[in-house]
């Protein structure tokens, strides 16, 4: 008997879990509807801005941090170059990991 409750009660909360989940989506297209434009506008603007941050900071800082060590231990190779490259695949797998995660739906 106890197995048979268990499996109504298991049965009962995936059952609430999926209207839930169907519920979230329904309620967001309804708004995606009522300003179809906009909210793809300011969508697109928003996923620009981040993915635009998240890749040029790190370069930046990594070509900052290059420049000071070529003052400070000059070497055959040049610490700006490595450090822009470094950054810059930093910045471009943290965007990709960024655009994974928000392209997931609730």
């Amino acid at each position: 008997m106890p197995t048979n409750n268990t499996s109504k009660e298991q049965k009962k909360n995936t059952e609430d879990q999926l209207l839930k989940k169907v519920g979230k989506r329904e309620v967001r297209k309804l708004k995606a509807r009522r300003e179809p434009m906009r909210n793809v506008l300011w969508s697109g603007l928003y996923m620009t801005g981040v993915v635009g941050w998240l890749v040029s900071l790190p370069t930046v800082i990594g070509a900052l941090i290059g420049k000071w060590l070529d003052n400070l231990l000059p070497e055959r190779f040049s610490w700006t170059l490595t450090l822009l490259l470094v950054g810059l695949v930093v910045g471009c797998a943290n965007a990709w990991y960024w655009l994974k995660k928000e392209s997931k739906y609730d």
